[in-house]
């Protein structure tokens, strides 16, 4: 097919802490040089941080060097921490409060900031694009642009106006090539193009496999008597009775507070639903107390990467590179990604500018620069202190785990001379049903507890009805003869959104039926699914959910 075309020094893929952070930084870095340098970045949602979701506790060390007056540009870093609760929940009743010399100190957050990681987008763009950086929101990276010799050459944007059987409309556009001599990838967890390029290029060959959560978070404006801001809450323990996980509630500007569950997603309950643990989560009396008479304004869901420093890929091949959590930069010992994603992409920046300014660069090689300027940061250092943390939860529970992980953070400072690991994928994990204890969640009351379809209402997703399905099935047969057998279908309870419903005809046969209107783009399903049946890609741009300020 012919396209239209456009040629860039640079391409980045994902308008997101990383891949924002990357444009700034090449930007400052060719001005100091004087160097003439073209910078574009495509972004699939509808506006800059329409896609954006994180807690989000924000620590500020990364951007104290891309912008150290970033107080003085008005950077939306309006809430400082002042207090840290943490909390094990014994029950649907009883917490204790953990005191602070009893958990890891990388849970502490003094000098970190409560905010709204899309609103940081948002300002980061503006910063970008005062630079020179042109941004195309609403532009999904659909496919890998592949150079003849095999390495990248930058990607190609969806066709628009393509209907369910992926025939052109009379609205059809197709999508264009953005050519570049370097392409990053900065998608966030489990990119679609992060994903196939990691398995073309053997990115993880030797890495434990990656793990992932699931995140959910809803915003609520609550009684002025009851806010506290700067206030940051912890919780472990109940509900989350057969898995890994923790509860935040943050107390952020406006009378709001930002409250949300992480369900790690190596669980073996096939039953378990992480939406409705999050929801009677918030009955707890810890929850409650501040939530109670509120009002629940937004919400949200998105898987994170989680496997840390042992699940770290290859960063470069050739032409381009992984940042963020397209590689899986986020430290689950701090909760935090968008610190240490932000640094990786100005490692990245710094890497292309040291090609990019050779005359004599042969144009797409593998950046190897950055993999030993990666490893003389404080991001390696910072990783690799806490290496074991996410798997001495997996390994001995969250109780035993978390006092193994405050003994390693506190007395060792994460230099134990040994490294746990967790080879065993998520997916892998799953029991059959006649293996798993069912679980007889509570109805919820639509005051403190909603349902799935509602919680989608306020996400505001929407997708053009008329395009091909987004979630495509390997095999069609599967959901029926192997995981609905197996498994009971757990498609129907790990989805955040009610995408995945079985359907009985009134022949009395059964089939997957799939929703792809409701899809929050978390990516669950293609990293949970049992048979790794179910993938994730793109659909058309702008599509998905458009988060006020997540």
């Amino acid at each position: 097919m012919e396209r239209e075309s456009m040629e860039f020094d640079v391409v980045i893929v994902g308008a997101g802490p990383a891949g924002l952070s990357t444009a700034c930084r090449l930007m400052q870095i060719a001005q100091e040089k004087n160097q003439e340098l073209m910078v574009c970045v495509v972004e699939k949602g509808s506006e800059v941080g329409a896609h954006i979701l994180s807690g989000a506790v924000f620590e500020t060390r990364a951007l104290d060097e891309l912008f150290p007056d970033w107080k003085e540009r008005g950077a939306p870093l309006n809430t400082p921490v002042t207090a840290d609760d943490i909390y094990w929940l014994n029950n649907e009743k009883k917490g204790i409060k953990i005191p602070g010399f009893m958990t890891p100190k990388t849970m502490h957050n003094e000098g970190n900031y409560i905010v709204s990681m899309g609103n940081v987008c948002r300002w980061l763009a503006e910063q970008a694009e005062a630079l020179g950086v042109e941004i195309f929101p609403g532009f999904a990276a659909s496919e890998v642009l592949f150079n003849e010799d095999g390495s990248v050459g930058g990607v190609i944007t969806g066709d628009m106006g393509l209907d369910k059987e992926g025939q052109p409309k009379d609205s059809y556009m197709p999508g264009m090539e953005l050519k570049a001599k370097y392409t990053v990838f900065a998608e966030g967890c489990r990119g679609h193009l992060g994903k196939q390029l990691i398995e073309k290029f053997e990115l993880d060959e030797g890495q434990s496999p990656q793990h992932y959560g699931i995140g959910f978070k809803e915003i609520w404006d609550i009684d002025p008597t009851k806010h506290q801001p700067g206030l940051v809450v912890h919780t472990a323990g109940w509900p989350i009775t057969d898995a890994t996980g923790g509860s935040y509630l943050y107390h952020a500007e406006n009378n709001q507070v930002l409250v949300g569950l992480i369900l790690d997603l190596n669980y073996s309950n096939t039953h378990i639903s992480p939406f409705d643990e999050f929801q009677r989560l918030k009955h707890h009396p810890v929850f409650k107390q501040y939530l109670e008479g509120g009002k629940r304004v937004s919400y949200g869901a998105r898987a994170l990467a989680k496997g840390g420093f042992n699940s770290l890929p290859k960063m470069t091949f050739p032409g381009g590179l992984l940042v963020g959590c397209d590689a899986g930069t986020l430290n689950f010992a701090k909760i935090k990604g968008n610190h240490t994603a932000m640094k990786s992409g100005l490692l990245a920046a710094e890497s292309l500018m040291e090609v990019l300014s050779q005359t004599d660069a042969i144009p797409s090689q593998d950046l190897t620069n950055y993999t030993q300027n990666f490893k003389d940061s404080w991001l390696y250092d910072e990783l690799f202190r806490s290496r074991n943390f996410g798997p001495a939860l997996h390994k001995f529970g969250t109780f035993l785990g978390g006092a193994f992980n405050t003994l390693e953070q506190n007395w060792f400072k994460g230099n134990m001379p040994f490294t746990f690991k967790d080879d065993v994928a998520d997916h892998v994990q799953l029991k059959n049903t006649e293996d798993c204890v069912k679980i007889d969640y509570p109805k919820p009351d639509s005051v403190l507890s909603f349902d799935k379809l509602s919680s989608v209402f306020l996400s505001n997703t929407n997708h053009e009805e008329e395009q091909p399905c987004h979630l495509k099935l390997k095999d069609i047969t599967v959901p029926i003869t192997v995981n609905l057998a197996q498994y009971d279908e757990p498609a129907q309870r790990y989805c955040p959104a009610g995408v995945y419903e079985i359907i009985e005809s009134e022949q009395g046969e059964k089939q997957l039926q799939i929703n792809g209107q409701n899809c929050v783009h978390c990516k669950t399903c293609d990293i949970k699914d049992p048979s790794q049946n179910i993938t994730w890609v793109v659909p058309e741009g702008a599509g998905g959910p458009n988060y006020p300020n997540m």
